[in-house]
């Protein structure tokens, strides 16, 4: 499973949005590495953000 799957995961099992620190210490994974996924979820457009700096997957 690749950590951008990881990520969405995490928020879903989650159920509000998160920060890039929050998912950080749940997935327990380098802050590089969640920040490096989180740009490429926003790319793909598979994460929102419905309050600044905290992040959600995407409704689809």
């Amino acid at each position: 499973m690749e950590l951008k799957d990881k990520i969405l995961a995490c928020m879903e099992q989650h159920g509000a949005p998160m920060t890039a620190g929050e998912v950080e210490k749940a997935l327990k994974v380098d802050r590089k590495e969640v920040d490096k996924a989180f740009k490429q979820l926003k790319k793909e457009e598979a994460i929102v953000s419905p309050v600044r700096c905290k992040w959600e997957p995407a409704k689809k």
